[in-house]
């Protein structure tokens, strides 16, 4: 057989088993170096494959699939600045614990550090971000080769899945031809196949829960506790089980539930919804100081919380954390549980843990009720940034998927969404924190999940990611994008960098100058403006109701919005002082 049979040989064995593993599917790029796996993934009939012109605009949106979808998605890109483009979205994945498999395309080592064109270092690239980086090699396709090609697949899953999520790198040098003149044999007449019924090469059992172990190390912990609070964050890979796993425990034993609504469990009869200004009040901060504190998920982003969570007086703080994450800025964890969080709180509730005093619950939720009814008061029937995270947090349907961008978006959720048992599943960036390829992640989650996806952003994001808005027209994928087109990045205006007049608006705010309708009418999105709570409403419900992309665009003064959050600030603070 020839070089390049063999290349797509081994090729064909290594996507079939990366199917096999559960590969949510793949992201490519064009080029010429990648053309065996790009040809390889586009043919394999169980490999969703997803073209895009961009590499960065594919990797997030590989992201995105992933975080949907809860499994690895594949990249595969030619060598040179292509595989470079990947690293924004690898360093997310890593930190929000995103399972990712890259597959980057090189030269031969022959034609490496000669001169050859579109060639560059691409041994261990991403360094220590990723969990795990092999240098495949170029081999002849025995069966011994074909078997250990679909071991590797198999390793790669598992890696990416297995402890704490993240990003597998292999990195496959091929050779010219790249392009087959003759029909590739079938696997069985060359020991190529996998193993029958369709599955994995290497198999990988369910892990232990370790929850009768959990529920065991939690019962003395609760028990002890006269004033227990449980915080949940961010939990992508618990999903609503999870979630709804968190509540159920915070209600059986009666602790007050602090849920970013990144963690799906901002539900229950012990929910607290505006727990993030309501600990910016010093007074009611001091008065709640609990002796122990359950964290589960990742530590919220929220600084009022952090503080409060850093002080000295609380008794006891145990994590619960399946994937090993190590978050305690503040070195104030006395106890971390590494168990599946879901399963070990079904426990825990079954054991029947005893129930904290019904006094200390009905403070949290007396006071977050009043802290709801002056956000009312106080942000008015407008329609303003505020009220746009509220109406979506208590309009959309449990079956949509809410991507909320980094920066003012996902704060305003965080501090406005509500209560609600039937909530949307929330899903953002928050690994890094950053806002890079925030479109293309979302179109990413529209294509990895059943229902309809909502983005929230802000204008500045946009023009960050205005490429991933080809997916609009490339993919055909369904969106309703809402834009708060507010003529800069108004999370700055808080800052105190928004004090420096003679920089700020060039060097810090950045206005990008676009029409969201000339964005519109350049990508073929369907422009809606909004002036008041019942366009909005109406945009957004044809938006979920459509098979295309409808881009909702709200205006707003960023200067107006900086002085209403400090007056619902100010009111939530007089009514918690009782004035």
């Amino acid at each position: 057989m020839s070089e390049t049979v063999d290349q797509y040989l081994l090729l064909r064995a290594l996507v079939d088993e990366l199917s096999r593993c559960g590969l949510a599917g793949a992201c490519t790029s064009p080029g010429s170096r990648s053309t065996p796996l790009v040809l390889t993934l586009a043919r394999h009939p169980g490999v969703p494959t997803w073209s895009h012109v961009d590499e960065r605009c594919a990797a997030f949106f590989a992201l995105g699939v992933a975080k949907a979808t809860g499994r690895p998605a594949a990249l595969a890109c030619t060598s040179g600045t292509a595989a470079a483009n990947y690293l924004p979205a690898i360093i997310e994945a890593r930190e929000s614990r995103v399972p990712l498999v890259v597959l980057t395309t090189d030269r031969p080592p022959e034609l490496r550090d000669v001169g050859a064109g579109q060639t560059i270092d691409q041994v261990k690239l991403y360094g220590d971000v990723v969990k795990w980086f092999v240098e495949v090699g170029t081999h002849p396709a025995t069966p011994e080769r074909l078997r250990w090609i679909r071991q590797l697949a198999c390793r790669a899953m598992w890696t990416a899945i297995d402890g704490r999520p993240g990003v597998v790198h292999l990195n496959l040098p091929l050779r010219e031809p790249l392009v087959l003149t003759e029909e590739l044999p079938d696997e069985g007449s060359v020991g190529g196949g996998g193993r029958p019924d369709g599955r994995p090469w290497v198999s990988r059992p369910a892990a232990p829960t370790g929850a009768a172990e959990a529920a065991d190390a939690l019962r003395p912990i609760v028990a002890a506790a006269e004033r227990g609070v449980v915080v949940a964050g961010r939990d992508e890979r618990g999903g609503r089980t999870g979630g709804r796993a968190v509540a159920a425990f915070a209600e059986a034993i009666g602790w007050p539930l602090l849920a970013d609504p990144l963690s799906g469990a901002r539900a229950g009869s012990a929910a607290i919804a505006h727990w993030d200004l309501m600990l910016r009040h010093a007074g009611f901060a001091d008065a709640t100081v609990p002796d122990v504190v359950l964290r589960v998920g990742d530590l919220p982003t929220s600084k009022p919380l952090r503080a409060w969570l850093a002080r000295e007086e609380i008794g006891v703080q145990v994590a619960l954390d399946p994937e090993g994450a190590w978050q305690d800025p503040s070195a104030r964890l006395d106890l971390r549980l590494p168990y599946a969080t879901a399963p070990a709180l079904g426990a825990a509730v079954a054991a029947g843990l005893p129930r904290g005093p019904e006094a200390w619950l009905d403070a949290w939720r007396a006071a977050d009720a009043r802290t709801a009814n002056a956000i009312v008061t106080a942000a008015g029937e407008d329609l303003t940034e505020i009220r746009v995270a509220a109406e979506l947090g208590a309009r959309l349907p449990a079956s949509a998927t809410l991507f909320v961008a980094a920066s003012m978006p996902i704060r305003d959720v965080e501090s406005f969404f509500g209560v609600r048992d039937d909530g949307p599943r929330v899903l953002a960036n928050r690994g890094a924190n950053g806002i890079d390829g925030t479109t293309s992640t979302a179109f990413g989650v529209a294509a990895g999940s059943p229902g309809p996806v909502v983005l929230l952003l802000g204008d500045v994001t946009l023009a960050h990611d205005l490429g991933g808005l080809l997916a609009a027209h490339r993919l055909r994928l369904p969106l309703t994008i809402v834009l708060i087109d507010n003529g800069g990045g108004g999370i700055f205006d808080f800052l105190p960098v928004a004090s420096q007049r003679d920089a700020f608006e060039e060097h810090v705010a950045t206005p990008t100058g676009l029409d969201p309708a000339d964005v519109a009418t350049l990508f073929g999105l369907d422009h809606r403006l909004v002036r008041d709570v019942g366009e909005l409403r109406a945009a957004v419900d044809h938006g979920l109701a459509s098979d295309g992309v409808t881009l909702v665009e709200v205006r707003s003064d960023r200067a107006a919005n900086v002085r209403l959050h400090r007056r619902v600030t100010e009111a939530v603070q007089a009514e918690l002082s009782g004035g």
